[in-house]
């Protein structure tokens, strides 16, 4: 999926931020990752490693999972094909205005990490 779907999508010199499930670290990942985007992904394994366990401060974790899951699953899924369009349709709806919320949420979230020295801190 990230090499035939994502990657293609990506502008020149994205950096590229890894998740924490553990299928994502398998060594063909890896390789993948090191070989697309040479110095330029985080996550375990990486040169630029990320802090570890730092949920807060990933977008993808403290806001678009949740939101995804609350609305895909809203309804019954009938079908892999019903899933798929529920999905696409969500991500349809994400707006400018939504974004925006979510990177001043990032900001904040930032800011608490830095006041603290990376201390651990509970958001919610």
């Amino acid at each position: 999926m990230l090499q035939l779907y994502a990657v293609p999508q990506f502008p020149e010199g994205a950096i590229f931020q890894q998740d924490g499930a553990p299928p994502h670290h398998g060594n063909i990942v890896r390789e993948f990752l090191d070989t697309t985007f040479p110095q330029r992904w985080i996550g375990r394994g990486a040169v630029m490693a990320s802090p570890p366990q730092s949920p807060d401060i990933t977008p993808l974790d403290f806001y678009l999972w949740d939101y995804l899951k609350q609305h895909v699953y809203s309804e019954r899924i009938n079908d892999d094909k019903n899933l798929k369009q529920r999905i696409t349709d969500v991500i349809h709806c994400v707006t400018p205005d939504v974004l925006t919320r979510v990177w001043e949420e990032l900001d904040y979230r930032l800011d608490v990490c830095r006041a603290t020295d990376g201390a651990h801190i509970e958001l919610r």
